[in-house]
């Protein structure tokens, strides 16, 4: 089962057949005065970071990918890989519930939105061109993410 398979006709997740809200997300002004006006705009707005622009784009470091603006554990190093578009790409999620996933049809495409299951915050969007095991590829805007190394 993947993520959009949660989410019921009314766009809420769904656990257990029951709708559910987001219950950690900060207020707006909270939000403002802590993140960048780009960490806003992409996780606020679902803007998008240019390519080759984020912070996590090229990193090899070892560690667990973090919501920046719940810091909810979202991804590990250890499915990221080179998908060469200039956003951290990954293959899976840390844990099945870590993210949701639902339809993004702006902009006249079709495209699965990937959100933090904790507080909504836009992440990036999920694409079936990814790597082995799981053919997927999650690509994040660096901006979205915060990177609790293990060093």
């Amino acid at each position: 089962m993947t993520g959009g398979d949660l989410w019921l006709r009314s766009g809420l997740p769904a656990i257990g057949g029951l709708a559910v809200t987001h219950t950690s997300k900060p207020q707006d002004t909270d939000l403002r005065a802590r993140l960048t006006p780009l960490q806003y705009d992409v996780t606020q707005n679902a803007g998008t970071e240019p390519a080759f622009s984020g912070a996590y784009w090229d990193t090899k470091d070892a560690g667990t990918y973090r919501c920046v603006v719940c810091d909810a554990a979202l991804f590990s190093s250890d499915t990221k890989f080179d998908s060469g578009t200039g956003w951290p790409s990954f293959y899976q999620a840390l844990a099945p519930d870590a993210v949701e996933l639902h339809d993004d049809r702006a902009y006249g495409m079709v495209r699965t939105e990937v959100v933090c299951s904790s507080c909504g915050a836009h992440l990036g969007h999920v694409f079936p061109d990814g790597p082995r095991p799981t053919g997927e590829r999650y690509c994040m805007n660096s901006a979205s993410l915060r990177l609790d190394s293990d060093a």
